[in-house]
């Protein structure tokens, strides 16, 4: 069974309040990460998880989120601090009628509690209420919605992340971990915890303390 590792400086992990996620599926599995930072202008993350998943869900057309939001909640269940907010890559909504995507359903599946912000390299047709963020010397923007937060501000979050470049600085490292393009932050004073996860489906992220349940996997 493969593992997952989890290395970074913990005295700072504590505090973490801001969660980048990502997967990158293989042809058997996937493999999930995180990185986590205090400050949406923060250069270096505070702690960095990669999960290793054996079993994922198959792709259904129109149903993205049902493959996807197993896994992240497996890697946000492996944080030490739940955060204030997660941002993935893709939309939170699909369209002006508040159709969700997979933003919106981690953001429901996390009790409303955490705001989820959605980061999109390609436009959505549908989704015309997304803002265009204009980052580096690129004419190319980001889309970006939000679930729990107001999009403005959420806008306005992105413009200010770290980075010159048309992704931010720690998008781009979370983007890196999960196609294993970059190794996690070394830090000698603080051993790996291996938690291996048979599937995503094992866990339960509880955001007001990140502590995970054990329970049966579902399909739902």
């Amino acid at each position: 069974m493969r593992t997952g590792a989890i290395l970074g400086d913990r005295s700072r992990a504590e505090r973490a309040m801001i969660a980048a996620v990502d997967v990158d599926y293989r042809e058997a599995g996937a493999v999930a990460a995180c990185v986590c930072f205090r400050d949406r202008a923060d250069e270096r993350a505070a702690e960095e998880v990669v999960l290793p998943i054996a079993r994922v869900e198959p792709y259904e057309p129109g149903r993205f989120f049902r493959r996807e939001l197993p896994c992240l909640l497996a890697v946000l269940g492996d944080l030490d601090v739940g955060p204030e907010v997660v941002i993935v890559d893709g939309y939170a909504w699909l369209g002006d009628g508040g159709v969700p995507g997979l933003g919106a359903h981690l953001f429901e599946a996390l009790g409303r509690r955490v705001a989820v912000v959605g980061v999109a390299k390609t436009r959505f047709r549908g989704a015309l209420a997304a803002e265009e963020v204009h980052r580096g010397a690129g004419h190319s923007p980001l889309y970006v919605t939000a679930a729990g937060m107001d999009l403005q501000e959420a806008a306005r979050f992105v413009r200010e992340m770290h980075g010159p470049y048309r992704i931010p600085t720690l998008l781009k490292r979370v983007d890196q971990l999960c196609r294993g393009l970059a190794g996690p932050i070394p830090c000698p004073d603080v051993p790996p915890r291996m938690r291996p996860r048979s599937s995503p489906g094992e866990v339960e992220f509880d955001p007001r303390g990140a502590k995970i349940a054990e329970h049966g996997a579902s399909k739902e």
